[in-house]
């Protein structure tokens, strides 16, 4: 059973108006902050959380189905999942900090570097554009899957499938057996 404010809230979302967001936030901001701060325990990291899990639930609202889910399970999933992507994120952004002192790049000489590999920016552009995106994107930009997934707005079942058939072609030209044998 849904009270009255749910089912408002869930008529507008599906209308696309604004005032929903509203009163999503007058009545579930709080609770939904509770949840992400049982996460992330920085309470600016938080509120950026809030505010990302606002925007999904927007860009989402169409998705939702009362059948599947109350709709503060819905929002509650979409908070708990936005605080841990954000743990990630952050975590992911402090392991990629530049250790120079550690660094072995001023020791490489042309005997250590693959020769087979080094066109790879040249390969990558014979391949359709679909998979170069997301090719560049994880392995030159350094996003995450997730990441990837927000930024081009592409699910991110879609990022996996175009990574895996982007690899796949990319291996058929470093392996040229591989296409012959298919």
């Amino acid at each position: 059973m849904s009270t009255p404010i749910e089912q408002q809230i869930v008529s507008l979302l599906k209308q696309g108006d604004k005032k929903a967001i509203t009163l999503l936030y007058e009545n579930y901001s709080d609770t939904l902050f509770g949840v992400i701060s049982k996460v992330i325990t920085d309470p600016e990291l938080a509120q950026d959380a809030l505010q990302e899990t606002f925007i999904k639930v927007w860009k989402k609202a169409k998705t939702y189905d009362a059948k599947k889910a109350k709709l503060f399970t819905w929002l509650y999933r979409i908070a708990y999942n936005t605080a841990i992507d954000k743990i990630r994120s952050v975590s992911n952004k402090q392991s990629k900090e530049i250790q120079i002192e550690n660094s072995n790049v001023y020791k490489l000489t042309s005997n250590s570097l693959n020769q087979d590999v080094i066109d790879i920016q040249i390969h990558l552009k014979t391949i359709d554009v679909k998979y170069q995106t997301v090719i560049n994107a994880l392995f030159f930009e350094g996003m995450t899957q997730q990441e990837a997934s927000d930024e081009l707005n592409i699910p991110l079942g879609t990022i996996k499938s175009r990574l895996k058939i982007g690899l796949r072609e990319l291996k058929k030209i470093y392996d040229p057996e591989l296409k012959s044998n298919e």
